[in-house]
């Protein structure tokens, strides 16, 4: 089981890493800089090799960078669509010091522009960014589809990837919180969702999982975190997820609202949840 929770890259690689494992995780995930845009610390170089070679002596798994919130490649204003893509591209070259992990990105809000404007914009960004030889996956989120967000269903997702040149660049992290509050009944019918899922998007391009509860009932479109087990999805369907068999073997990343012993806590659960 791959299981981790968001922690903050203030102090560097290797001390994620050290943070990961001293709540059970075997995985993470981080901003790749302030979570409200701003420019990203300098890559410190050892830092990074003593995190490669660790990682690799305790078999810890792929982890996930998060891009920050203010990148909005489908904004209506220029110069914010030229900030996303050069904080994307920063990004991108970055990652490349961490070989092979995951990338995740919002889509973006179109703000009143039309979904088909959002999307294409999104489209001409991702297709700037984007390189041959990157060794990143690109994940796009599914979305709860507030206001104007893209990617609140799994065909607006599918039509990003659509117009990505680079597509064997791009998969999917599917958020709980967020599908659930988007209308999609993974509390009654997981199963269903996935083979929705498998049919608009594909299966094969689902590559980690970012497990949230809910405050909100199905179909809210609000997007509010909670603790595992303590809102309106509910343990049981984290029961079916862990266990799922197209799920079970992807990085699951907790973004619930907890401190570093709450994150424990639910990781402990969740493994002791894991069928063998």
């Amino acid at each position: 089981m791959l299981i981790g929770a968001h922690l903050s890259a203030s102090k560097g690689y290797t001390h994620m890493l050290e943070e990961a494992l001293s709540i059970g995780a075997n995985t993470f995930q981080f901003f790749t800089r302030n979570p409200r845009g701003g420019k990203a610390k300098d890559i410190d170089e050892k830092d990074v090799k003593t995190f490669l070679e660790k990682s690799k002596e305790v078999g810890f798994g792929q982890m996930l960078a998060h891009a920050p919130y203010t990148l909005n490649c489908c904004s209506d204003k220029a110069e914010t669509r030229k900030f996303a893509i050069e904080t994307f591209a920063d990004d991108l070259r970055r990652m490349e010091y961490t070989p092979g992990m995951l990338y995740n990105f919002h889509p973006g809000s179109h703000v009143g522009q039309g979904t088909d404007t959002g999307i294409a914009l999104i489209c001409d960004a991702l297709n700037t960014v984007l390189f041959e030889d990157m060794t990143t996956t690109v994940t796009l989120e599914t979305m709860a589809g507030k206001g104007s967000e893209v990617g609140g269903s799994f065909e607006e997702l599918r039509r990003i990837i659509d117009g990505v040149e680079l597509k064997d660049k791009i998969g999917v992290c599917l958020d709980t919180c967020h599908v659930s509050d988007g209308g999609y009944d993974i509390i009654n019918d997981l199963d269903g969702v996935l083979e929705e899922f498998d049919k608009v998007i594909g299966i094969d391009r689902l590559k980690a999982l970012h497990i949230n509860d809910s405050k909100n009932p199905i179909g809210a479109r609000k997007d509010r975190h909670e603790k595992i087990g303590e809102g309106f999805i509910g343990t049981k369907t984290f029961d079916n997820i862990v266990n799922n068999k197209y799920l079970r073997d992807l990085p699951m990343l907790l973004e619930t609202p907890n401190e570093l012993d709450g994150y424990a806590r639910e990781i402990a659960l969740l493994k002791s949840l894991v069928k063998e």
